[in-house]
């Protein structure tokens, strides 16, 4: 029977822990922006573009050497 009252004192001690935890990050403003996450995957991101190019080198060795 005494385990029992051990274990309910001790969540007890682990509930008003993250009840302090809790409160610290609500006044610390962990919580304010929680619409700009969710919207974050909906915004568009520049698109980056490779440079473009016409034969590679290894393209104008082949070409060289097919016209010998």
């Amino acid at each position: 029977m005494a385990i029992i009252f051990l274990l309910i004192g001790l969540s007890g001690v682990v509930a008003l822990g993250f009840l302090y935890v809790f409160v610290w990050a609500v006044k610390s403003g962990q919580y304010e922006d929680d619409v700009t996450p969710a919207m974050r995957i909906l915004l568009d991101d520049e698109l980056i573009t490779p440079p473009s190019s016409t034969y590679s080198d290894t393209t104008k060795q082949n070409d060289n050497t097919s016209k010998t």
